[in-house]
């Protein structure tokens, strides 16, 4: 208790350094209640301020949602929000800069290197001894799961945020093992009497044939043979690459079997990778504005079914849950090999909520939080509510069991659907709450049938690289470094897509990365993987 008395002590000291140092007497937390020994429903109702981020689908006011409705009657909490549900980085920033800072930030978004940096700069405060004393839900997983406090858990051996957690199967079976999945037109593949393409250039002879001969049956050609979303994530075409050889993701990094960290867009499987879309824009078959479409144009075409082939997370989300568009296989390149380079990506995140170091109400923000990580409410936060008459609802509640069964989704897109109702922050979702719980979304249990039969057996590296904690210092340096490098290799993807020349280029490209610090990268990466799998002895 004299530990916890202690940081409590510096804590508030720090908040008023930083609070006199901005200039600005904080307004925008709330006083202090002193309440002690917290036990909701709370005898009289207070109030705790929040900044949070949200869809410009859900309601601008927070409490609209029937999630927090609920919670405020359970709790006696009730939350004051400030909400952005748009350029939320930089209005976050913004206030943080101000001085009047929140109890909380909810949905933060920070990287590692906000953290550590808002640590060091006293905006937020450490939570480690929050969790021991007054959040017994996330204590409970953390103790059940000490692989997730060593993922929360700062360097400096502090935890400052709150994190996001969803399992959805494991290792190469995990929902996020794959992310831009490709889809394609099994009405025109029908139409036209086409077989299902297995090996890239028989991809290529369908998507003539897509642009040719009228698949659509409306005499014009206005066929799109194939779109994407130039920026990497979900809309993106990077999954073809694996066709000739080690393949690429979001990160351009994957974990060799040998141990040893390597870099995917300066090998020369990339490069061949991207001669193959070059290939694929001479003939005409890319859609003309891939390189500059934003997701609104992208779905509004996917939905009229322009499309032959497609890249997203999901086809329900751009043309519909029909079988009008078929997930593409795994296809061989030239080598006549196939493969699947895995996404870095699993149901973590760090980046969910912090508290700030002008909170008067530490005990009481913490068991608000707390109550997020019960097993029903992390589940309703995670996807969406029951017993909604004003909307579509998520799930139905069956009272004997005390458990969430997903109702069909009825042709809604599930993405959009969620987002209005759901709430995020906070949360953890473990796969032994499938069956009890709840029931597994059918869209999930479906994509997870999807990677099972199709993108599994092709993942060939046994590991991704973990979601290390770093040091300040090396953390500073590969932002630093990706800041310009990821907005080059992506430019200059485009570019040799567009115009071609990439082999006359190539060598000048390889020496820009090493310019850019490309070395500095690979070793730090190496440096922390290697002491992950010291930590995992």
């Amino acid at each position: 208790m004299k530990k916890w008395m202690s940081l409590s002590a510096t804590l508030l000291a720090t908040s008023a350094l930083v609070l006199t140092a901005c200039g600005s007497k904080n307004t925008a937390s709330s006083p202090d209640y002193k309440l002690e020994n917290v036990s909701f429903p709370l005898k009289d109702k207070v109030t705790l301020k929040f900044i949070t981020g949200s869809s410009p689908l859900a309601p601008k006011d927070p409490n609209d949602k029937l999630i927090y409705q609920r919670l405020e009657e359970e709790t006696g909490v009730h939350i004051d929000w400030t909400n952005y549900s748009s350029d939320f980085a930089e209005k976050r920033n913004l206030d943080i800069s101000s001085g009047d800072l929140p109890d909380a930030i909810h949905n933060d978004g920070a990287s590692d290197v906000e953290l550590v940096k808002w640590a060091k700069q006293g905006v937020i405060i450490p939570v480690e001894d929050l969790i021991d004393q007054y959040m017994p839900n996330l204590k409970k997983i953390l103790d059940e799961n000490p692989e997730y406090r060593a993922l929360m858990t700062a360097p400096d051996g502090h935890i400052y945020s709150f994190p996001w957690i969803e399992e959805l199967g494991e290792g190469k079976e995990s929902i996020h093992s794959v992310n831009d999945m490709a889809w394609i037109n099994t009405d025109w593949l029908k139409k036209l009497n086409l077989e299902m393409p297995t090996t890239t250039d028989e991809l290529v002879k369908v998507l003539e044939a897509f642009k040719t001969q009228d698949p659509n049956g409306n005499g014009k050609a206005d066929e799109i043979p194939m779109s994407f979303i130039n920026a990497g994530g979900n809309e993106d075409f990077k999954l073809l690459f694996g066709a000739f050889g080690i393949g690429d993701n979001d990160d351009h990094l994957v974990v060799g079997n040998d141990g040893v960290v390597d870099f995917t867009a300066d090998n020369p499987e990339y490069k061949e990778g991207v001669k193959f879309i070059r290939q694929l824009q001479e003939k005409g078959l890319l859609d003309p504005e891939a390189f500059e479409q934003d997701w609104n144009t992208y779905i509004a075409k996917g939905g009229e079914h322009q499309y032959g082939v497609y890249f997203t997370w999901d086809k329900a989300n751009i043309s519909g849950f029909n079988d009008s568009y078929d997930v593409l296989p795994v296809l061989a390149g030239p080598s006549g090999k196939k493969h699947v380079a895995r996404t870095n990506g699993m149901g973590f995140s760090r980046d969910r909520m912090v508290i700030t170091s002008a909170n008067k109400n530490l005990e009481l923000t913490a068991k608000w939080i707390d109550a997020q990580y019960a097993p029903l409410q992390s589940v309703q936060n995670n996807w969406g509510t029951y017993g909604d008459d004003s909307q579509q609802n998520i799930f139905e509640f069956d009272k004997a069991s005390n458990s969430l069964k997903h109702l069909p989704l009825e042709g809604t897109a599930p993405g959009e659907l969620r987002q209005k109702t759901e709430v995020g922050g906070p949360l953890a979702i473990l796969d032994s709450y499938y069956g009890k719980v709840t029931t597994m979304p059918d869209d999930a249990a479906w994509r997870l049938d999807i990677l099972k039969k199709t993108y599994v057996p092709y993942m060939n590296n046994d590991a991704i690289y973990p979601r290390v904690f770093m040091e300040e210092e090396d953390l500073d340096k590969l932002a630093q470094i990706e800041a310009d490098m990821n907005d080059y290799i992506y430019r200059k993807r485009a570019e040799w897509i567009v115009n071609g020349n990439i082999d006359k280029e190539w060598d000048d490209y390889l020496k820009e990365l090493e310019k850019y610090g490309l070395s500095d990268w690979l070793a730090i990466k190496q440096k922390y993987y290697d002491k992950y799998l010291e930590n995992q002895k």
